[in-house]
């Protein structure tokens, strides 16, 4: 695997975790206190929606990495 694979793969993978843990809306993942600040701009809900377009354009950028554009 190339290393430009590897790391597209590395940003999907980061982007799908990133949905799933702002989709459950998990607790450990929203009192973080990187996440935290962004919870206090936009609130709970706001701060979901906010990680979950991150993850998509996490999982975007990992495609166009992994296929070397």
């Amino acid at each position: 695997m190339s290393d430009q694979m590897f790391k597209g793969l590395f940003a999907i993978l980061a982007g799908l975790f990133t949905i799933f843990c702002a989709a459950k809306d998990f607790d450990w993942f929203m009192n973080h206190h990187k996440a935290r600040f962004f919870v206090n701009i936009f609130g709970r809900d706001g701060a979901r929606v906010f990680y979950g377009i991150l993850g998509v354009i996490l999982m975007l950028l990992g495609v166009f990495i992994g296929l070397g554009r």
